[in-house]
């Protein structure tokens, strides 16, 4: 079950990562096809964790693992799309994280889709949830909408 209420705008996201779509993302269809969204959002969390709160991901005794994520398509985006992944927090635990993310044409105001993806921090060695290291809450403390 999602705590997403559908927030839609760029407004209701606290950080923005720029993706420029490559060739291979589009399906068939001629759109990107969903599966590929999901790489999106990895990509866009992930960063935000290297960059803001320290993480090292060849390295670190803690790493998140994604344990749930869903995506709502509102409207396509293709190849050459430039998009930007907007990124929140919708809920802060001891021990996971669930991020509100969304794909924003870049310029547009309105999602093209939304959804939320969740961590649960991992103490690599022994595979067992562990509370989410102090830099990593405090980089994530910043993204929390209510």
């Amino acid at each position: 079950m999602t705590t997403e209420t559908k927030p839609l705008k760029r407004s209701d996201y606290r950080e923005f990562y720029p993706i420029v779509t490559r060739w291979m993302d589009n399906d068939i269809y001629g759109h990107v096809n969903n599966v590929t969204y999901y790489s999106y959002f990895d990509s866009a969390v992930n960063r935000y964790l290297i960059e803001h709160g320290g993480l090292n991901i060849h390295d670190a005794p803690i790493v998140g693992f994604v344990v749930n994520s869903h995506c709502n398509y509102l409207a396509p985006i293709a190849y050459p799309d430039a998009i930007d992944v907007g990124l929140r927090v919708n809920k802060l635990g001891n021990s996971s994280v669930t991020y509100g993310v969304a794909i924003f044409k870049q310029g547009d105001e309105q999602a093209c889709a939304y959804g939320d993806f969740i961590h649960v921090f991992v103490e690599r060695a022994a595979n067992k949830a562990v509370p989410i290291p102090e830099s990593i809450r405090t980089a994530l403390a910043a993204l929390v909408v209510s």
